[in-house]
C-alpha cells in the first residue's frame, strides 16, 4: 500500500462503478466517476490544488499572502483543506443561505467566512468577492470561474482516467457551473475521439438546481468562453430540482450509492441521454457525497417539500 506524504496525494485517480441499473436502455451502459471520493469530499479537490499551486509557482502565494475566493461550498471546503495544510490563512465569501454542513466544513480548516445576500446566490458572492479583492491588493484572488488552472485540472487529470478506465466511452455528461469540468475533460476526450459527445445539465431558467447553472441568466463564467464552450459543447439537458431530487434518492436507494444532490441532477441527464440514443457508453460525475446534505431532509422528507426548500436554502 502506498504511503502519501499527506492527504493531497489522495486528490484524484477516483473509481468508476457500473450504475446502468438506471439505464432504461439496455444497449446503453452509465457509468459514474465517484469523485466524492477526493479527501475534501468533492471534485473540486482537483481544481483547489491546481489553483494554489499555480499561484505558488507563478510567485502570486507566498507564504502569509491571504487567499479570497467566493464559493458556495465545495471549492471553498477544498481551498480551506489545502490552505490549512500549507499554512495559508483563507477568506471564503459564502451566501448566507447556504446548508449548516458547508459553513461547519469552512470552520473547522480554519476559514474566515464573509457573508455575501442569500438572495444572491453565487452571482453575489461573486461580485463581492471581486470588489474585496480590489480593495485588498495584497489579497490573492483566485477566481475559480477565470482560472485556467480550473479546467486545466481536469483535462491533465479526470479527462485522462475517465478515458483509461472507459475506453469505450461515446457520451460525458455533467453539470454546467463554473463550466471547468466540462470544458477540461470534454477538451481532452475529444483530442481522443471527436465522435465522444459532451452534453451539460442545466436547470431551467429561474429554477435552482444544487452546483447548476443556467447561462443565459446573466453570467457565463470566463472559462466557458475561453475553452470554446459554445464549440465544444454537442448538446445541452434541463433537469429540474425534482428530478434532480428523485435521482438522487434513486442513486441510493438502486445503487447504494449516497451522493450530493448535483450527482442528482447529473444522473438525470445521463438518463435523458440514453433515452435518446440506441447504444452506447455515458459516463457522469458524482461530484460530492451525501453527507453535506443530511440537513436538507432530501433523502427522508417529502419530496414537495424538499424542492419548495431548495428554492430558499443553497445546497451546494
Amino acid at each position: 500500500m502506498v504511503i502519501h506524504a499527506n492527504v493531497l496525494g489522495l486528490i484524484g485517480d477516483t473509481p468508476m462503478v457500473d450504475v446502468s441499473q438506471l439505464s432504461p436502455n439496455p444497449r446503453v451502459r452509465i457509468l459514474a466517476k465517484m469523485e466524492d471520493r477526493n479527501p475534501g469530499g468533492s471534485v473540486k479537490d482537483r481544481i483547489a490544488k491546481a489553483m494554489i499551486e499555480d499561484a505558488e509557482a507563478d510567485g502570486r502565494l507566498s507564504p502569509g499572502r491571504v487567499i479570497i475566493e467566493p464559493s458556495s461550498g465545495n471549492t471553498g471546503i477544498g481551498l480551506a483543506m489545502i490552505a490549512r495544510l500549507k499554512g495559508y490563512p483563507i477568506k471564503i465569501v459564502l451566501p448566507e443561505n447556504v446548508s449548516p454542513e458547508r459553513r461547519q466544513l469552512l470552520e473547522i480548516w480554519g476559514a474566515e467566512i464573509i457573508p455575501s445576500p442569500g438572495a444572491q446566490g453565487s452571482n453575489g458572492a461573486v461580485a463581492l468577492a471581486r470588489r474585496l479583492a480590489d480593495e485588498h491588493p495584497e489579497w490573492v484572488f483566485l477566481y475559480q470561474y477565470a482560472n485556467e488552472a480550473n479546467p486545466q485540472a481536469h483535462y491533465d487529470t479526470t479527462g485522462p482516467e475517465i478515458y483509461r478506465d472507459v475506453p469505450d466511452i461515446t457520451h460525458f455528461v455533467a453539470g454546467l457551473g463554473t463550466s471547468g469540468t466540462l470544458m477540461g475533460v470534454g477538451t481532452y476526450l475529444k483530442e481522443q475521439n471527436p465522435d465522444i459527445q459532451i452534453l451539460a445539465v442545466e436547470p431551467p431558467i429561474g429554477e435552482q438546481v444544487e452546483g447548476l447553472r443556467n447561462l443565459d441568466e446573466g453570467y457565463i463564467p470566463p472559462v466557458y468562453e475561453k475553452w470554446g464552450g459554445p464549440d465544444l459543447l454537442d448538446g445541452k439537458r434541463i433537469v429540474r430540482p425534482r428530478e434532480s431530487i428523485e435521482f438522487t434518492r434513486r442513486l441510493a436507494e438502486e445503487c447504494a450509492i449516497f451522493a450530493g444532490i448535483s450527482a442528482g441532477a447529473a444522473a438525470a441527464g445521463a438518463v435523458r441521454v440514453a433515452e435518446r440514443i440506441d447504444e452506447g457508453t455515458i459516463v457522469f460525475i458524482v461530484c460530492d457525497g451525501g453527507w453535506k446534505y443530511l440537513s436538507t431532509g432530501a433523502w427522508t422528507d417529502p419530496i414537495d417539500d424538499v424542492v419548495a426548500r431548495a428554492e430558499k436554502i443553497i445546497y451546494f
